[in-house]
């Protein structure tokens, strides 16, 4: 684990075990350099991540303030939402409009008369390949989808359609990258990859997007409460 990583994660940890007496602010950055015996850009990089999944704020010249309510909700994030989408660009490789099959009409709440925007594209992280994802959206209320959308952020584009974003649903299965998967992410047949199934769902209710992802450099993080419900029926 890099130096980063670690030192964002035992903040993190140390922010959770204060959850009764959250303080209102980290120490300066020189004082964790020192207790950490790092150098300040190394703490710097651990709190460019913990600022980037909303775990604090920085304000130059008063200090690093924890953001208030962070110790009681859940936290989850990854390689990718920890990226700026300055470090991110997308390769459309397909798109087209058809029929929903049974699964997608179950999903969107479409009859099989109605359309469904499917595209995949290639995600890179700094000039990278590390995805490739398969989505599928309703045609209805998205019918300006077009290769510039694809190629940037969905989420931006479903935003600025007037649409309020309420959650995602994620599923995570480890598998191998196939011949096919391998020849367009330039990378080894076989080697361990993350696949990924996401809906987006609006405020409301409904799913605008369903989406299948491969990535070959995932990790992810959480911090959740502890579900005492869930220990008693796994001991059943």
């Amino acid at each position: 684990m890099k130096k980063s990583e670690f030192i964002a994660q035992d903040l993190l940890s140390k922010i959770y075990q204060h959850s009764g007496s959250l303080p209102e602010k980290l120490p300066p950055e020189r004082q964790l350099a020192e207790e950490y015996g790092v150098s300040r850009f190394t703490v710097r990089k651990a709190l460019e991540k913990m600022v980037s999944i909303g775990a604090v704020r920085i304000v130059q010249g008063s200090g690093i303030y924890i953001n208030p309510g962070v110790s009681s909700n859940p936290l989850v994030y990854n390689s990718i939402t920890e990226k700026k989408f300055t470090d991110i660009s997308f390769k459309m490789l397909e798109l087209h409009k058809r029929r929903p099959d049974k699964e997608e009409q179950q999903v969107f709440g479409l009859t099989r008369d109605d359309f469904i925007w499917a595209f995949t594209r290639l995600r890179r992280i700094n000039q990278r390949n590390v995805q490739i994802e398969y989505s599928r959206m309703p045609a209805e209320g998205f019918a300006d989808l077009n290769q510039t959308t694809i190629e940037h952020s969905i989420q931006q584009y479903i935003l600025s359609k007037g649409y309020a974003i309420s959650h995602s649903l994620t599923r995570y299965q480890a598998v191998t990258v196939s011949k096919e998967q391998a020849q367009t992410l330039g990378c080894k047949k076989g080697i361990a990859a993350m696949h990924i199934t996401n809906r987006g769902i609006l405020q409301g209710g409904r799913v605008y997007a369903l989406s299948d992802i491969v990535d070959i450099d995932y990790s992810c993080t959480y911090v959740i409460p502890f579900n005492q419900d869930n220990l008693a029926f796994r001991q059943t």
